[in-house]
């Protein structure tokens, strides 16, 4: 049907309790966001991105979220080459 087919790759996230008070949470969540928007050009237009933060996430800076983001989608881009 039109209008089935997603504008491109999404993402979501999950950020519990472990990871800090509700203020902790919602920075790490607002982080992740923009770090993930820089990214979202190397994933497939029909990839849907889980992101679960650790409990580490809620004293990394934002630097450091992004460099393990990074990380995070080279090792599951280069598996996903490989297999195809």
């Amino acid at each position: 049907m039109p209008g089935d087919d997603p504008a491109g790759p999404r993402a979501g996230f999950v950020v519990g309790r472990t990871v800090g008070n509700s203020v902790v949470r919602h920075r790490v969540t607002r982080r992740l966001r923009a770090a993930v928007r820089e990214e979202l050009r190397r994933l497939p237009a029909t990839a849907d991105l889980v992101v679960r933060a650790r409990p580490e996430a809620g004293t990394a800076t934002s630097a450091e979220l992004r460099r393990d983001l990074a990380a995070g989608l080279d090792r599951v881009l280069t598996e996903r080459t490989r297999s195809s």
